[in-house]
This record gives structure tokens, C-alpha cells and sequence, in this order.
């Protein structure tokens, strides 16, 4: 699989990716800190939050970091990412069936086969590699932190000694640790989503659904960081608008820093009952409302969740081509007739995407022995600029893949943080995708970290508010 060495050994409907944020928790270290010669690291040959600065000869950009929030001559619209730095590049070259095998060594088994399934239309068009835009140095410092400070608890489903703000561990040595960092990534502190999900038949044929999601993420709090892992880490409410079966349904999740007792709690309030009630076991393999069968709840933003079904095992880093600076594909633009030109039969329109190639931490989970879960096999792929899941490979009970799924993961200027943004995901065996936060149709898209609405309150999350708040 052509796996690279490991850098510091030679290093809902409902719910975003603030639900991610947490699994199990247990107790007693599982492992020393990271060293001191490791840690030093740090800033120099590595990123302050731990990805290799040096590019490659095959096309993996250098780290530039030049740009902390917005790019020179960015155009900025209200409540839509700016416009795109890289607009005037062309492609360097283009992936199809025909030349699959000269470039096999960096795609995924499930972007390998997408191309088998459909060799006359799908394809990957290659844009030159960047790595300019970086975090804040606040974040920077907690990462630092929790280098020094962070430990695996004994049963690996916990963080000892973490601290708010950035994932805990910028060395990973494990699956855990990596699971870790992409459960708990420098992220958005207050958001607003208004958002459609389109699922699409191999005869062009598209199911809507649609919702409203609000998020709270005290894990993410500027004026927290650096704080320990202590209280309550997200606060989420969703609203599903569409089908019309489902309308109405509302859902509260709170989650907090650990999955001992009542760490996840989940309500929902049903139409036909006119009543709240618990919702217990909230996550996992559960249906994702809106997306008819097609999603679970732990597919949002490509894992969410506890990871305690799984065992967990890190397969190093790879060269690999992502979707990356896909700015063009959030433009509002996509949103006209109904998001006409992208969601084209069998995929998404490959012209409305831009493909980068960079290096992933590459995450495997097999199902545990006595644990049930829809899906038995799993390996995903985490940006080493972010700790954000980018894409992951699913495998059904014989082995064979089934899913694909891909994200697009984008630096948003303003909190200065990379952001999750429309998710794909591909049924390779019956053939149909769904599309999971669209916001390019809505007249507002996305709200992020605004202070003085509603939603930035904790009353707003409120078991009472969600019994007067239906739609």
C-alpha cells in the first residue's frame, strides 16, 4: 500500500464534526508522554501541530504556513467561504480508468473503485499541491501542551491530562491516539448550518432531505484553550425539514469529556407525540434522519462518536490523493437549479472538484469480537495539516468495499481553522451517493462562530427550548 515511515519513529441527521469529539473514557496511562527529542520536533522539521514540513518528490507541496486567515485578493461574501486563491490554476494531469494503473500506488481502494465501476465518467482532475494557510499560534501553544502533557489511559478510550483547544496527540503512536486527534481537531467554536442532502439514484432520480443544525462547542472555546478536558465538551440541536415524513423531528445531544455514565446524552422530540424523549444509545449505526437508510449516524463528517467498537490500528502515513482548496465547490453557484450541474448520475460532476496530493495518516478499525455494528471494516484517511477525517474505505461482512466516502475539508478565514463542508458518500454496490451538508442552495449556508446569536447560548440547547422550537 505503499505506507510511508512514521515521522517521530524515524512523525446529525445531525451532528458536525463537534460531535466527533468523544469516546470512551477509562483510566491509567497506557503509555509514556511523548520525549523531549520528540517534542522539540515540533516547529522545525514538523508543523507546530505535528504534519512533516518537507514535500516530496513526487508532488506533495512543501508547508508554507504563509497565510493565517485570509489569502492576498480573497473576495469575502456573507456567510460563505471567500472565493478561491487558486482559481486560475489548471490541472497538472488527470486520473481516468485508462491510466488507473500509473497512479494505483496513491488512491484509495475505494477511489480505485469507482473508477472500475465507472471507467466512461469518472475521473480525478489534479491540481498543483498547496500548503499555505496555518492556525493561530494560541493553537499552536495547546498543541504544545498536550505533546508534554497528554496521555492514553489504560484502556486507550480516554485522555489523560488533555487540554481544550487542539487534538492531544501531535506524535501519535497508535490508532487510539490518531482516533483521538481526529475526534478532538482545532475546529469552530459557535455554528449555524442550514443545509439540504440529496441522495441519487443510478437513474438520476434524487430523494431530498434537509435540516437545521446548531452547535455549541465548549471544546473550542478561544477563551478555554489550553484548559483541561473538564464539563461539557459539545451541546447540538438539529431540525429535520425534509422528508416530509420526518418533519419535525427534533434532536438535543450533549456530549461531554468522557463516555462513562450518561457522557452522551440524547433527546428528540417526535411530532406525532408532540412529546421529548430520551434517546438512549444515541449514535453508532443508527439511522441518520433524511438520508433514508443510507447513512448512520457515526458516517457524519466521516466518523463521529465513540470509538469503543472498534479496535483501532494505525497504518502509518501515504501519499495520497484528496480532495483539497475545493473552494469552487462550496461557491454558491453550485446551489442554482437545485444543485443541477453536481449531482450528476452514478457521482458527483468530476469537473466541480479539485483533487491535491498530499500525505494522510491512514487509521484502520475492525469490529471487536461480541460488538455489533453495520459496518465490520473500516480504514480512514486523516489530513496530516488538520487531524480532520478527509476519506474513508468501507468494507461489508465478506470483505469486499462497499463504501467510499469522501469529505471536503476547507480553511475558513475568520476562526482560521479548517472547516467540513459537503460530504459524499459512495454505495458501490447499489450504485446511488448521497450528498450530506449542501448549503450552497440556501440563501444563508453556514454561520460560524457568531458571538451574539442565539444559538452561542447554552439556554439555547435546552430540553424546554426544544419543545417550543418545532418546525
Amino acid at each position: 500500500m505503499s505506507l510511508l515511515p512514521h515521522p517521530t519513529m524515524s512523525l446529525p441527521a445531525l451532528l458536525t464534526s463537534a460531535l466527533a469529539t468523544l469516546l470512551c473514557l477509562g483510566s491509567g496511562p497506557l503509555q509514556a508522554k511523548a520525549s523531549p527529542e520528540e517534542i522539540s520536533q515540533l516547529g522545525k522539521q514538523l508543523t507546530c501541530i505535528g504534519a512533516q514540513k518537507a514535500g516530496t518528490p513526487s508532488g506533495v507541496a512543501e508547508y508554507s504556513g504563509k497565510w493565517l486567515g485570509a489569502a492576498p485578493g480573497m473576495q469575502q461574501e456573507a456567510d460563505r467561504l471567500p472565493s478561491d486563491p487558486y482559481a486560475a490554476e489548471k490541472p497538472l494531469y488527470t486520473i481516468t480508468a485508462a491510466n488507473l494503473a500509473q497512479y494505483a500506488d496513491k488512491l484509495s481502494e475505494g477511489q480505485k473503485a469507482l473508477f472500475r465501476k465507472y471507467p466512461s465518467s469518472f475521473r480525478m482532475s489534479v491540481y498543483p499541491s498547496h500548503r499555505d494557510f496555518r492556525y493561530d499560534d494560541a493553537i499552536c501553544q495547546v498543541i504544545a501542551k498536550n505533546a508534554a502533557n497528554a496521555e492514553l489511559a489504560a484502556d486507550g478510550l480516554s485522555v489523560i491530562n488533555g487540554h481544550m483547544g487542539a487534538s492531544p496527540f501531535p506524535l501519535p503512536k497508535n490508532g487510539q491516539e490518531l482516533l483521538w486527534n481526529a475526534a478532538l481537531p482545532a475546529m469552530t467554536h459557535v455554528e449555524y448550518r442550514d443545509t439540504d442532502l440529496a441522495i441519487v439514484y443510478p437513474n438520476g432520480n434524487i430523494t431530498w432531505g434537509a435540516q437545521k443544525v446548531w452547535v455549541l462547542a465548549r471544546a473550542n472555546d478561544p477563551q478555554l484553550r489550553g484548559q483541561p478536558h473538564e464539563g461539557l465538551a459539545v451541546m447540538a440541536r438539529a431540525a429535520t425539514l425534509l422528508p416530509e415524513r420526518e418533519k419535525g423531528l427534533m434532536t438535543r445531544v450533549i456530549d461531554k469529556f468522557t463516555m462513562g455514565k450518561e457522557a452522551r446524552l440524547a433527546w428528540q422530540y417526535i411530532p406525532a407525540t408532540r412529546r421529548v424523549r430520551q434517546a438512549p444509545g444515541f449514535g453508532f449505526d443508527m439511522p441518520m434522519a433524511s438520508s433514508a437508510n443510507t447513512l448512520t449516524i457515526d458516517d457524519a463528517r466521516i466518523f463521529n462518536g465513540s470509538g469503543e467498537r472498534y479496535d483501532w490500528k494505525l497504518l502509518g502515513k501515504r501519499e495520497i490523493h484528496i480532495p483539497y482548496n475545493n473552494y469552487r465547490l462550496e461557491s454558491r453557484s453550485v446551489g442554482d437549479n437545485k444543485y443541477a450541474a453536481l449531482l450528476t448520475p452514478n457521482h458527483e460532476n468530476p469537473d466541480l472538484v479539485r483533487w491535491e496530493l498530499h500525505r494522510v495518516w491512514v487509521l484502520e478499525a475492525r469490529l471487536k469480537d461480541g460488538f455489533r455494528h453495520l459496518y465490520p471494516h473500516r480504514v480512514f484517511y486523516i489530513d496530516e495539516d488538520s487531524w480532520l477525517f478527509t476519506m474513508a474505505d468501507t468494507y461489508d461482512a465478506q470483505g469486499n468495499i462497499w463504501k467510499f466516502n469522501w469529505l471536503n475539508n476547507v480553511y475558513q478565514p475568520g476562526p482560521n481553522v479548517f472547516n467540513q463542508f459537503s460530504a459524499f458518500y459512495h454505495d458501490l454496490s447499489s450504485g446511488a451517493y448521497t450528498v450530506y451538508d449542501l448549503s450552497q442552495g440556501k440563501p444563508q449556508g453556514m454561520v460560524v462562530d457568531a458571538p451574539k446569536a442565539e444559538y452561542s447560548k447554552p439556554g439555547f440547547y435546552s430540553i424546554d427550548n426544544l419543545k417550543v422550537s418545532g418546525y
